[in-house]
């Protein structure tokens, strides 16, 4: 089972949360921010991943610290469940359509954190969440996992589109990335020997 537990406490937030790799998409998410439970449901969906998430933030403040935090404690999931990585496609890639938004993802799950984007989101809000959080949540992921991830609108003017069919798409490149390949099921997919 490639399983992750991680329980993170700051000043600002308390979070658990559990992830399953193998799953069925299936999504225990409270976070305090519906707009992002909403997200990290639908990310647990179309990764096929087990995701269970209590968060308790400041967001009488707003949800910025609650949205990078959980995407910390993601990333040190991922990087907890996948292990060695041994086995592993290792790379993934959606070009994802939202009614007008069509939202490009790609991971290397290298080893080394690095997050590039390149968004046009116009709105400030989608509801009372600040749509800029959407790009510190994919940074925060990022760096904690150790993967490479490139995020790329290529059309789109509505901002739940854009954020809804950033988190669907990548959550369907993680899922390639971390299938395990039949082929290669004893070996780490790098020259190095290593990731």
């Amino acid at each position: 089972m490639r399983t992750a537990e991680i329980n993170r406490k700051t000043a600002e937030t308390d979070i658990s949360l559990k992830l399953n790799l193998d799953g069925k998409g299936n999504g225990n998410i409270d976070t305090g921010c519906g707009f992002l439970n909403h997200m990290l449901t639908l990310f647990a969906k179309h990764g096929r991943f087990d995701l269970d998430v209590s968060c308790r933030g400041d967001v009488d403040v707003d949800f910025h610290h609650t949205t990078e935090d959980i995407g910390i404690t993601l990333g040190q999931a991922f990087k907890d469940a996948l292990g060695d990585k041994k086995g592993i496609v290792r790379y993934g890639s959606t070009i994802l359509p939202m009614d007008e938004a069509l939202i490009l993802s790609a991971i290397d799950l290298s080893g080394r954190g690095f997050f590039v984007r390149e968004l046009n989101i116009k709105a400030e809000k989608v509801g009372d969440f600040d749509t800029e959080l959407l790009e510190e949540f994919f940074q925060a992921f990022a760096m904690n996992c150790g993967c490479t991830l490139h995020l790329r609108q290529l059309s789109g003017s509505n901002a739940h589109h854009i954020l809804e069919g950033a988190f669907k798409s990548v959550a369907r490149s993680l899922k390639a990335a971390v299938a395990i390949d039949a082929a290669f099921c004893d070996e780490i997919p790098s020259t190095k020997g290593v990731l």
